[in-house]
């Protein structure tokens, strides 16, 4: 294919798939993937100038404004970023903008969320709204105005009566739960669930009827002012931020001024990983210089702004093959189907499988073996399969069958009333010895450490391990052990002395690495805490169980049915013949929360968030794991989400983490 056929191709296929992700709401392809395509059609026009047409993707923002709507001129054109890959661009960037500028001190940067939704311009006249328009194609976008009015976030009047006209930018997105809520509608009536939450989003802005809109509950938050008329100069775009919150539009705090490259870097870093704590989707950091009379000075190129740029983060879904439906077997004997996938990049790894939950979601998402489907990580999430693209269904996919016979046993499979789970009744089934091990050592429950998912395995294929009790007969193996491949003295020496360390781990790490059904690590400090000593769970039962704060009948039922069978019992004598005595639930050290109820949200820097949980129990208060109106406390480090929102709503006191160790009395600090 020659350079002018392949810009060809490129221009057509980047149009095509901007048509299918701006109007029709089903992508094909990738954010990634699409990046790639544009960033190869820049790069040849950049080599072949004469290749560069007027209507080139490059040359223009988005796709022409869909009929069904008036058409209105943006009074400064709604321009595009360009994007930055990696640090070493980012940096790039900022040579440039210094090198424009004639300064080699540290620029100062405006750094806020790049909101992954649909741009919106909002017209006030005098201080009242009179139009609300979409981006269109940058030039022209369609006027929306009626269904902005149901859009939370957007006043019908600003605070101060500004004369004159003026343009609010900002950006309408579909926040998570609500996302997650709608989709489930969807399926549930046979419909097609979105892609994504800005597909949504973008859906809902272009109903005809405003009232299918407002089903949506989309939200608005803002990020520039264009003057118009109004006669406004802000100076900077950090003061532009400020007005904007003082005349009543919704702004995120994350933004933040940043001096020079180093801490622009360090910024777009820390937003990456609060990304999947955030209630809605983010795809990177916007990037501005702020000063007004900077960004003037460094103009535009046909595209965008020189003075702002889009950092992309690694995207949280993509596009790849569905090659087979495989099952795993948990420590429960629960079979869950399995995505095999062709391998892909997102969310910062490369996935191979994905889960797909259980049988029943499996057949409402109708994802077939041979479908090319959706897959999402966000942040430390498991992968899962949204769902399939359609429209590049094969001729012939069939649903992959439902098995009747473990996969590791060959047992017939059985489904328990009430549940929608396969199981596997054997509890001799090396899947779930395996699963049940795996547990067992992990750093939640009794933190074994050089005992991981791949040594457990190992060492059962060797025989060396065949339940929970043989973990503790590894050190009679010590020289076995010493001969394997990759081990050695130092690092079976290691292990015996971390599986030795494991003894006296507190209660509530012990029975929660029991793997009892319903019981988490939160319920299991929860029972340590109840009973005290190993000895008195030991003995509790239904009645006792259900008197316990927040455990249900089902859980009561779950755990008495396990501490009344034999075998489970028999399990917990042999630990003891081992030696493993866990330590008794850690006492009461004061009042302090008498009486509260605490949530921690976000990330934590200084104590991690379970011992943080531990305190606040060990000084009378309870820590919940989810905001409600019993809630009397938040403590919201970086990256603190849905659960400060909600918080904040209700009128809750929120302390960052430094005020809540100034609360801690002296001796526990």
């Amino acid at each position: 294919m020659t350079p002018s056929e392949r810009a060809a191709w490129l221009r057509a296929e980047i149009d095509r798939h901007n048509r299918l992700y701006y109007i029709d709401e089903t992508p094909e392809i990738s954010d990634t993937e699409f990046d790639l395509l544009f960033r190869e059609l820049q790069e040849l026009e950049a080599t072949h100038p004469e290749l560069r047409t007027a209507d080139s993707p490059t040359q223009r923002v988005g796709v022409d404004p869909v009929t069904g709507f008036d058409q209105h001129r943006h009074l400064v054109p709604m321009l595009s970023l360009d994007n930055a890959f990696g640090e070493d661009e980012l940096r790039s960037f900022d040579e440039r903008v210094r090198r424009a500028l004639g300064t080699e001190e540290p620029v100062t940067y405006m750094a806020e969320l790049k909101f992954d939704g649909l741009s919106m311009a909002l017209t006030y006249e005098d201080g009242l709204l009179v139009m609300a328009t979409t981006r269109g194609n940058g030039e022209v976008g369609e006027v929306v105005t009626t269904n902005a009015r149901t859009v939370r976030g957007i006043p019908y009047r600003l605070l101060d009566a500004v004369p004159g006209v003026l343009e609010v930018r900002g950006e309408v997105l579909m926040f998570k739960e609500v996302f997650d809520r709608l989709n489930r509608d969807r399926m549930a009536r046979g419909e097609t669930p979105f892609a994504n939450p800005r597909n949504a989003a973008s859906g809902g802005m272009r109903q005809l009827e405003s009232k299918l809109t407002a089903i949506r509950k989309l939200n608005f938050f803002a990020y520039g002012v264009v003057p118009g008329t109004s006669g406004l100069d802000m100076g900077s775009q950090s003061h532009t931020m400020a007005w904007l919150r003082q005349q009543g539009f919704p702004v995120r705090g994350e933004g933040r001024l940043c001096h020079g490259a180093d801490e622009l870097v360090s910024f777009a870093n820390h937003v990456e990983t609060m990304r999947s704590s955030l209630p809605f989707g983010i795809d990177g950091v916007v990037i501005k210089v702020d000063s007004l009379d900077e960004q003037r000075e460094l103009g535009f190129t046909a595209r965008g702004p020189r003075w702002a740029i889009a950092y992309k983060f690694p995207a949280e879904q993509a596009f790849t093959l569905l090659e087979a439906v495989g099952c795993n077997v948990g420590r429960t004997g629960t079979i869950t189907p399995v995505a095999e996938l062709t391998p892909v990049y997102v969310g910062g790894v490369t996935v191979s499988r994905a889960t797909l939950h259980n049988y029943d979601e499996l057949a409402r998402k109708d994802v077939r073996p041979g479908d090319t489907v959706i897959v999402q990580r966000a942040g430390d999430v498991i992968p899962e399969v949204l769902g399939p693209v359609l429209e590049k269904r094969p001729p012939g996919a069939v649903p992959a069958p439902i098995p009747t016979h473990c996969p590791q046993c060959g047992t017939e499979l059985v489904r328990v009333a009430g549940e929608v789970a396969l199981k596997c009744p054997n509890k001799a089934c090396p899947a779930q010895i395996a699963a049940k091990l795996i547990h067992f050592a992990s750093r939640g429950a009794m933190d074994i450490e050089g005992l991981g998912e791949k040594q457990i395995v190992r060492f059962l294929e060797l025989g060396y391990l065949s339940d929970l009790p043989s973990i503790f007969r590894l050190g009679e193996l010590r020289e076995e052990l010493i001969q394997l491949d990759r081990m050695g003295e130092a690092s079976v020496s290691k292990l015996l002395e971390s599986i030795e360390a494991s003894k006296s781990r507190p209660l509530d790490r012990f029975i929660y690495g029991l793997g009892i059904t319903f019981v988490g690590d939160r319920t299991a400090q929860t029972l340590a805490r109840q009973f005290g000593t190993l000895e008195a769970f030991r003995k509790a039962r239904y009645d006792d169980l259900i008197e316990v704060e927040d455990i249900g009948p089902r859980t009561a039922s779950e755990i008495e049915e396990w501490l009344e069978e034999p075998d489970n019992q028999a399990l917990i004598d042999g630990l003891l013949a081992l030696g493993v005595v866990p330590s008794e639930a850690d006492a009461p050290i004061g009042d302090r929360f008498a009486g509260q109820v605490v949530v921690f949200t976000g990330k934590l820097e200084q104590i991690d968030r379970s011992d943080a949980e531990k305190l606040v129990t060990r000084l009378g208060g309870k820590a919940a794991g989810s905001v409600s109106a019993k809630t009397t406390l938040v403590v919201a480090g970086p990256g603190a989400g849905s659960k400060l929102d909600k918080a904040t709503s209700l009128g809750i006191d929120i302390i960052d983490e430094q005020a809540f160790f100034d609360m801690l009395p002296a001796n526990v600090r």
